[in-house]
Order: C-alpha cells, then structure tokens, then sequence
C-alpha cells in the first residue's frame, strides 16, 4: 500500500545494530535522525555507516538527518545525582555552583541571570517543575518552587513566553557540522533558531565543512523558541524546511497553543515550497508498551491531514523496546488517514501565477493526473526541484521520482508522496522515458495498460530543465 507521509526515527542504543536498522527499514523507514545531543562523533559515524549498508541491502536509499544540540540550557550536577525540590522552599541556580544540593544548584549557561528579572516563571525539565524569580544578585538566581518534584542532573530550563540570549549556535555544534558531513549527511536540523540570521549561519558553515566532500545538506529549522514564531516567515525563506518541535515549543508557549501552531507551520511550509516535520511524543507510549494509546494514533493521523511532509519518532526508536514495531505501527495509521484525505487540486491552482517552466509543468502534471485517473506521476528530476513542487499539493497519485543522482535520491526522501527511484542518466529523451517505465514495472509500481503522466526536461542531464509533460500507457512503450 502507497504510503504517502515520510517516518524520520531516531538511532540510539535499541536500534543501532545492522540486523534491526534493516527490519526498520523494511517496516518503513525514510529518513534516519541522528541526534547530537546523545553519543559521540564515532558513535554517530558507526551508526551512517550501518543506515547506509541497510539501506544498500534495502535496495533504496534512506537520508541521514544530523540533528544539532543547540544551546540547550540546563542545570548542572547533584551531589548524590536528584534532589526533591518542595512547592513554596526557596532554590538558587547559581552560575559559580559546582555540585548541586537541596537549595542550589549549578548552571551550563553562565550568562543565564542577565537574561531575568522578578516576577520571571522558569520550566525546569519539559516544564514538569515550576520556579518563579524572586531576585537576581550577580551570578545567582534566587527563585521560589511553585510546582515541586525530583530534579536530576543536567535537566533543561526554560524561560515562559522566551526571550533567552543564547546563540543558536554553540562551539559544539560547529564542530558537529564538520562531523555531520564527514559521514555524509544529507539534513542538518539547526536547534532554537530565532531568525533567519541563525539559519544562514548554519548553512554557511555546512557548506564550508561540506566542500572537501562535494556535499551541501539541506538545511531543517526547529522551531522550538517562543521568538521563533513571529520570525517565521524569514526563518522559511532560509531554510530547506521546519521541524514542528513540540517539545521545547510547548514549554514556551504552552501547551495550549502548540496544536494551532503547528497546523499554522505545515501550512506557511507548504505555501512556501519547504518541507515540515512534526515531531515530539508522538508514540511516546510505545517506549514501554507494544501499542499506542488513542490520542497517539489521533496525533499522528492529524498531523498527516494537517499536511505534514512527515512524523517523528524519537526516543521510541532510539531507546523503546518495540522499534521496529513502533515504525510498522506509525506507517499504517499514516495510510489510513491519508486514505480519507480530500483533493481540492483545483482550488490550489486558483489565483496561482507560474513564472517558470519547469514549475508550470509539473503543476500541469498534477492537474492532468488528477483529471485523467493517472496511475502514476513519473518526474525525471535531477535536483528533485520538480518533485518537491508536485508534492507541495496533495492528490491520491503517487509521485515517482527518477534520478541519476543520489543525493537527490536521499533528499526526496522527505517528501510527501514521492517515491525517489534511482535512474541512469541518459542524453536520449526517449530512452529516459522508456527506461523510467521499465524501472515502474519491475518494482511492480505499473503494469501495461496503466496511464502514467511523464515530465522530462531537454536537453537532458540539467537541473531546472523540465519543459515536457507526456501522457503514455504503459504497453504503448514497455
């Protein structure tokens, strides 16, 4: 069955061996994550080199997204590990503490107390504790616990409504993007952007540290700061794409607001020709238990109506007991909601005005596949630019997507309803086309007496190219 949103999972500890990175990928895996914040740099090399055999096995290529820490502030160590902290005690976070106890306790972030003043709500971590500043004197802030519970080592901390000065680069993470495209990443997902600034920074260094290996990654924004918000539009044109980061969002701006946001993300992303990633909890039940509750499966099946190019699993994959399971579970609540999808094709071309001819043409694919019954889109791409196009609209036509070029291959794997199919690159139109077809055949994709729709562009083998559109059967050709 066709399945038409993309699973990006994370890799950790219970899903880092050849044997069950090959079941998640035969179970329906697209995309892997790498999360930088956990693991060291021969970890995360270990773990591209394992993605990229499984999916050579797989017959099809599978992207690496290498997700930076960020500037993730947090507390910093106990004496005995966790304290207890108790609603109305006071607590001091103290930027010189070196070990924490019951009334103080260190910070990562030394800057942290020029950033607050009374009356500020601190969420300590994922807003499970509740601190309000009282005062700041130098380097310590003096708060009292309105929501009480354990706190433990390293346990974020976030400011309600933001406004933290923190870069969102950090030394840590440019030193991740050179390891990040050593081993070859195809997506560099750039934590607690605040501006388009942060994100064209990122690029830039990913570029630099992409260039002895002829690579440039596309570029992910997570969208997890209450500044983000309102930047968003700016922080869009900069980027490949957004992740809907529910997590760190949520802490913010609170919970509230997060569903309404995201439904607003997905679609400025897709207006925007950018992909979206939702993600955060999404079958955060499936780390201890074989299935999801409801409200997960109601989640995942309206972040797909929402639109979203693809869903997130993190520490369901990385460090649950059911990874693979939890893959197979996700992959069929994705088909049963797109199942139930309405197509307003029509409607997304009114008002539309198409200045260039590749773009013109693979809008005119999808409104004579829609109206003709097509079997198939076929989009012979070599910068997958026509793919991502096609795929910004939704209708029950798969995409598939030739292309002689793999890192193409590994970044439409994002895409929503396209199918990336590797194609040796011919300067003959004809034979492209015949060999394309002959490539949908044998994946059991088509059989004779399907209409496809074929856009191509000429002279062959150049990006940007597409100024063909063709309507054949498959036993015209093949």
């Amino acid at each position: 069955m066709h399945r038409a949103t993309k699973i990006v999972a994370t890799i950790g500890p219970a899903s880092s061996s050849p044997d069950i990175l090959s079941r998640m990928i035969a179970a329906g895996l697209d995309v892997v994550r790498l999360n930088f914040s956990h693991g060291t740099a021969d970890d995360h090399r270990q773990r591209a080199e394992f993605v990229r055999e499984a999916a050579r096995q797989a017959g099809r290529e599978v992207a690496i997204m290498a997700d930076l820490q960020g500037p993730k502030i947090r507390v910093g160590k106990f004496e005995n590990g966790r304290v207890t902290l108790v609603p109305g005690a006071p607590f001091v976070l103290d930027a010189a503490c070196e070990l924490g106890n019951d009334e103080r306790v260190g910070l990562d972030y030394k800057d942290l107390p020029r950033d607050l003043k009374a009356g500020d709500i601190l969420l300590l971590n994922d807003g499970l504790i509740v601190l309000s500043v009282q005062r700041v004197i130098g380097g310590e802030i003096h708060t009292s616990v309105k929501v009480g519970g354990e706190l433990s080592n390293n346990k974020g901390i976030n400011r309600q409504g933001g406004g933290l000065s923190a870069p969102a680069l950090t030394a840590k993470d440019m030193e991740d993007i050179r390891t990040a495209m050593a081993l070859g990443a195809d997506l560099v997902a750039v934590s607690f952007p605040k501006n388009a600034t942060d994100m064209e920074m990122a690029r830039q260094l990913a570029n630099i540290a992409g260039a002895p290996y002829g690579h440039k990654p596309k570029m992910i924004a997570k969208i997890e700061r209450a500044e983000a918000i309102p930047a968003l539009q700016e922080i869009l044109d900069a980027s490949d794409g957004i992740m809907v980061a529910r997590g760190d969002l949520a802490v913010e701006v609170g919970n509230a607001a997060v569903p309404a946001l995201q439904k607003r993300m997905i679609r400025m992303a897709r207006e925007a020709n950018k992909t979206v990633i939702t993600a955060t909890q999404m079958m955060e039940s499936m780390i201890q238990n074989p299935v999801p509750t409801r409200a997960e499966v109601s989640d995942v099946a309206n972040a797909v109506l929402d639109g979203t190019d693809a869903v997130m699993l993190s520490a369901e994959t990385a460090a649950g007991r059911h990874p693979v399971e939890t893959i197979e579970t996700m992959a069929a609540i994705c088909v049963e909601a797109e199942k139930s999808e309405h197509v307003e094709l029509d409607k997304d071309f009114l008002d539309r005005t198409f200045t260039r001819i590749d773009q013109s043409i693979a809008m005119g694919a999808l409104f004579t596949a829609f109206h003709l019954g097509a079997k198939a889109i076929i989009a012979l791409t070599e910068s997958g630019a026509t793919a991502l196009w096609m795929s910004r609209h939704w209708l029950h036509v798969p995409i598939y997507a030739l292309t002689p070029r793999v890192a193409s291959e590994r970044m439409m794997a994002l895409y929503r309803n396209v199918v990336p199919l590797h194609l040796e690159s011919s300067l003959d139109r004809d034979t492209a086309l015949q060999q394309a077809l002959e490539v949908l055949v044998k994946n059991g994709y088509a059989v004779r007496g399907d209409m496809v729709v074929l856009t191509v562009g000429e002279p062959m083998g150049q990006a940007g190219g597409t100024n063909t559109l063709k309507i054949v059967k498959v036993g015209d050709i093949v």
